[in-house]
């Protein structure tokens, strides 16, 4: 009769509000099973966005897309090494559709009652992750700080064309 699934709460954007933050649940079908990585999204109205990926049981971060609207870094915490890509860099290798305005724009839908709170790879603009989901829950707009992602030395710049590499392994 109880299900063990989270209850998804939704509030509606404070207008007033500058940011807004959610935890998140990604979805990936791969050749053998179904990835499902938990994490978090924050975002900051007009200047950025980070999703955040966690590892089960340990909660540390796994992986991490920072997104502005000029470029976007994505960072594999494992692996020690990041992919830094200007929005012009990526112009031919996304739709056009994958900007940082109109993710924000599905970020805020969904962040209201009755809002669509799972979106596909398609929708936000990542072709390769088609078949993938992203489901946003528990949403605020409580303030927090959101810094650009720093890196240390340790971490190795890898190719544009290994982004999507990357992307597909999270």
């Amino acid at each position: 009769f109880f299900s063990s699934r989270r209850r998804h709460t939704s509030y509606w954007r404070d207008w007033s509000s500058d940011v807004c933050s959610s935890d998140l649940t990604l979805t990936v079908p791969t050749k053998d099973a179904v990835l499902t990585v938990n994490g978090t999204m924050k975002l900051k109205n007009g200047e950025r966005m980070q999703l955040s990926f966690l590892m089960p049981i340990l909660r540390s971060e796994v992986a991490r897309i920072d997104i502005t609207p000029d470029e976007v870094i994505l960072v594999d915490r494992m692996g020690k090494r990041y992919v830094q890509a200007s929005r012009q860099e990526l112009k031919g290798m996304l739709p056009k559709k994958a900007t940082f305005q109109h993710l924000e724009k599905l970020l805020y839908a969904a962040s209201r009652p009755g809002g669509k709170n799972t979106l596909t790879g398609s929708e936000l603009g990542i072709p390769a992750l088609e078949k993938g989901k992203i489901e946003l829950t528990d949403f605020s707009t409580k303030p927090f700080n959101l810094t650009p992602t720093q890196l240390s030395s340790r971490y190795q710049k890898v190719e544009l064309h290994e982004l999507l590499e990357m992307l597909m392994s999270l």
